[in-house]
Parts: structure tokens; sequence; C-alpha cells
């Protein structure tokens, strides 16, 4: 995919050689998109996922470049798309100050900006012993890289062991293309390859190698830390990790199309309520590849078309709850986005030919034929921004499905009754009255006595609020199910569901929320 936009840059590259070969960064005289395809999977939920699209496009070979590059922009979301190539390490990454970043020393520190693609170029990037740290950002692109051997203790040590690390209100994360790998397991100083905690969402990891770690990664810090989730990772080879395949605590994930080779004492751990939807993934030479380890408060999972293949399973315990020998779905799970599966027959052939990073970014359209997909072109805006949830092909949010709204006359409540008269002010017909949670975020159900078949809402604003409903999640009350999820207020349509309860959950806000209406369709 890279091949296009080298040759374009050829030119600019020879007469700069001895800058780059210096790790200063170079501007490039053409903004250019770095990935190819797309986001895939929840990255695509939330507005998008789109990196630094649209933005400069700049070279660096030393993490004190790529600081630089971060610190040059005019804003802390100013988008960039940085190439990297070559060894980025301790030696060569200091910390940078400018008022568009947060940088440290020891890590890649992507923190409190947004809109940055970081991608491998030319003979490659390698991470080593050095990882990359996200916090307090969103709309972040990380593709073809390899990041290695980073450790928590001993030394060097960097980003808590974390290969790739997000925390504290992270959103709309994709990394593509990628090696994470370690040489040992914790007594050896490794901790997780890829690890979200503190209200990280959206987030994509994709035709990506781990490998050779105690701890190939987890969704929650401990069993409190529910607000992570709605991750996918799909066409991923795990090899020989012992666990935490990933470790999901609370929140949803789905797993699709990914090769697990020696996982060898665990591999997907839903615990703490949590819910994974794992489809027509290879399971090989492994160990209690699914289920609930380690603690007594369960999770759940979705499962169909996985292939078992010299799996073993331990006896059921007080903290240990595997799913095989013979696993079954034990929740239901509500995907909002599009994906095609490949049979899990073809999957390590699949991904053999398509994960880690230098592999020339080929991907999967459902056919079990590795392909390799036009670069993006430069010139395309790509997705709406994420931080613009509106769309302007959406249905006007003031124009309501046709049909019966069959919330009027049924029994609504909500989290809170705050600065609204009642909770059944979303259901009396009039955009003139609201209800609103305590503070940005809050939850408003509409029930019925008796079950009704839904499949579409309209969430009504009133006047003077619109456009403060950020990211919101559609919920089946009865059984927790995820119906729908995105951004902003309007019409919302999910698969049709028979029930007695739905609730519409917000999740992140500008402002306090003022719903006037929350109408229900049955399609």
């Amino acid at each position: 995919m890279r091949r296009p936009v080298a040759l374009r840059l050829q030119a600019a590259l020879g007469t700069l050689a001895l800058a780059a070969a210096a790790g200063v960064v170079l501007t490039m005289p053409e903004t250019a998109s770095a990935a190819a395809g797309g986001a895939t999977g929840y990255a695509t939920q939330n507005g998008g996922t789109t990196g630094g699209a649209g933005g400069e496009t700049v070279r660096a070979t030393t993490g004190t470049a790529i600081h630089e590059a971060l610190c040059g922009r005019a804003s802390s979301s100013t988008p960039i798309v940085i190439e990297v190539e070559g060894t980025i390490n301790h030696g060569n990454t200091s910390k940078v100050s400018g008022d568009s970043c947060n940088t440290a020393a020891d890590k890649i520190e992507l923190k409190q900006v947004s809109n940055i693609t970081i991608v491998g170029v030319g003979s490659g990037a390698v991470f080593d012993q050095l990882g990359i740290h996200i916090r307090e950002s969103s709309n972040i692109v990380i593709q073809n890289v390899t990041v290695r051997n980073v450790k928590k203790s001993g030394s060097p040590t960097s980003n808590g062991g974390d290969a790739i690390g997000m925390e504290s209100d992270v959103r709309n994360v994709w990394v593509d293309h990628s090696t994470l790998e370690a040489s040992g397991g914790e007594s050896e100083g490794y901790d997780g390859l890829f690890d979200m905690k503190d209200n990280t969402q959206y987030v994509t990891l994709s035709y990506s190698v781990l490998r050779d770690s105690g701890r190939g990664g987890l969704i929650g810090s401990s069993e409190s830390d529910r607000s992570n989730g709605y991750v996918t990772f799909h066409h991923n080879l795990y090899e020989n990790i012992d666990s935490r395949a990933p470790l999901l605590r609370g929140g949803v994930a789905h797993m699709y199309n990914n090769h697990y080779v020696s996982l060898n004492e665990s591999g997907i751990n839903s615990r703490a309520g949590a819910k994974a939807k794992v489809d027509n993934n290879y399971f090989e030479d492994s160990k209690d590849v699914l289920g609930t380890f380690y603690t007594d408060q369960a999770g759940t999972w979705q499962v169909s078309g996985n292939i078992y293949d010299n799996v073993t399973w331990s006896e059921p315990g007080e903290d240990n709850n595997p799913a095989g020998p013979d696993p079954q779905s034990t929740t239901t799970v509500s995907i909002p986005y599009s994906y095609t599966l490949d049979d899990a027959s073809c999957v390590p052939s699949v991904v053999s030919a398509t994960a880690g990073a230098n592999k020339g970014l080929k991907v999967s359209d459902g056919s079990c034929t590795p392909q390799t997909p036009d670069p993006t072109d430069p010139t395309d805006p790509g997705p709406t921004d994420p931080t613009d949830p509106t769309d302007p092909t959406d249905p006007d949010p003031t124009d309501p499905p046709s049909g019966t709204n069959l919330s009027i006359g049924a029994g609504s409540d909500g989290s809170s009754k705050a600065s609204g008269t009642s909770y059944g002010n979303v259901r009396d017909g009039d955009l003139g009255t609201y209800w609103s949670p305590a503070g940005t975020t809050g939850s408003v159900s509409v029930k019925w006595s008796s079950a009704q078949t839904v499949g579409k809402i309209n969430i009504r604003e009133a006047a003077g609020s619109e456009g403060t409903i950020g990211s919101y999640r559609v919920l089946d009350h009865g059984t927790g199910a995820v119906l729908a999820s995105g951004s902003g207020a309007g019409v919302i349509t999910f698969s049709p569901v028979s029930l007695e309860k739905i609730t519409f959950e917000i999740t992140g806000a500008s402002g306090t929320p003022r719903i006037a209406e929350f109408e229900t369709y049955a399609g």
C-alpha cells in the first residue's frame, strides 16, 4: 500500500536524506492518508476513526522527532500523519514541549491530543523497549509498526510495561497491521501488550500479531473499572501467550477471525459482567480458550462458527468457569457495524498472510483470499470528523420515521428526574418539555406492560440543546444487550427485537442533555 506514496515522495526524500538520517522531522510537499481501506469494527463508531487524514505528512526516524512533529502543530487537534522509519528507543526519545503536545522522555506520548496517524514506512518502524502511551486522546491510528520488549520493571522502564497502553478518557483508536511482542512474562519484567483502562472506548485491533508474552492485554484494570469497551479484535494472531487474550472486565468486545495458538493458561477471559461475541476464530494447541477465570464475578459470551483444534479444558471451580469442552452462548450481543466473516477453517492461512507489520497491509474480504487494498485517496476527506457526529446524509433528526410512535401512552422512567419535570416528558408528544440526567450522562427508558417489537427510535433534543448528546448506547433493558451505539441524537435503527423496556444510555455529552422525546417504532 505504501509503494505509491513512497514513489510520489521519492524526489523530496532524496534532497532531505541527510536531515532524515539525523532524525529530524521532514515536512512533505503534499498531504496523504496513510491508512489503506479505513478503520473497521468499533473504531468506525462514535463518529469514526480517521487519524491524521487530510493533515500534513512528516517523516521521523527518532522518538524525539515524533514528539517534535506533535509539538509543531498549530493546535493539539491539528491533523498530522507521522511516517516512521528505523528503530525508536530510549536513546533517541526525549521530551519535547509545546502548546500542542504533552510528551515524556521514556515513551512515545500521545496525551491530550487528537487526529494523529503514526505509520511505519520504508524498511519498517521498530519501537524497541519503548511503548506507545495514549492518554486523554481521541482519533488515533497506529499502523504497520513493531513494538517489542517493553518492560514495567528492570532497565529500561517504559509505559508501565505495556507495548501499547490506553488510559483515561480515550476514544477511537485503530491499531492495524502491527506486531506487539515481548520476551517473557511478568517475572521477566513484562506486562501487557495491548491494554485499555479508565474509560477507553471504540477501539479496533486488526491484522496484528501478539506473541511471546505472559499477558496479551486487558480491557479494565480491575473488577470495578467497567467504563471500557466497544472493542473489536479481528484477523489477529495470538501466539505463545499465557493469558489475557484478552481479559475483559465489563463492556462489550467482538472477536472474529483471529488465530489463537499456544494460549498456555487461558485465553478470552470474560468477567465482571463483560460480554464477548466470539465468531469464526481458530483456536489451536491451547488451554481454556474462553470462559471466566481467576474470579467469581462472571462474564458472558456469544459463540458461533469457531474451531477448537487440540484445545484442553480445566474443571469448573469457584473462581474458574471454562466455556468448554462444548462452548455454548450465554448472552446475545448486537453489533452496530457491518463485517464479513472468513470461514474459520481458512483463518490460519489468511491471518498468516495478512497479520503483522511489513506484510503489505493485506486484508481479507471474506473470501479466504488476502487482498491488497487501494491506498486511501489523499484528496478524500474520509468519514465525518469524529468531533462532528452529524452526517449530512443522515435523516433530519426532527423528521420522525413513518409508523406509530409506540412511546405515546406507554410508561417511561430514567436514571434521574434532574431538571426534567418528569420521565413522562419524553413520551408526551410535546417538544417543549424534556428530561435531563443529573449531569452529562445518564439513562432514560420507555417500557410497556407487554412486549413490543422495536427496530427504530428517534431521540429529539429540546430547543437550544441540539448537538449536546455525544456517545450513546441503546439497550434491551431486560437482557442488557446493546442494540445500537454511536454518537448524536436523531433516528437510530437496529435489528427489530421484542422487549418490554428499552433504554437510551448517554455515555458522553458536551453539556447537560435535554431529551424532549424518546420515540419508538416497530421498524
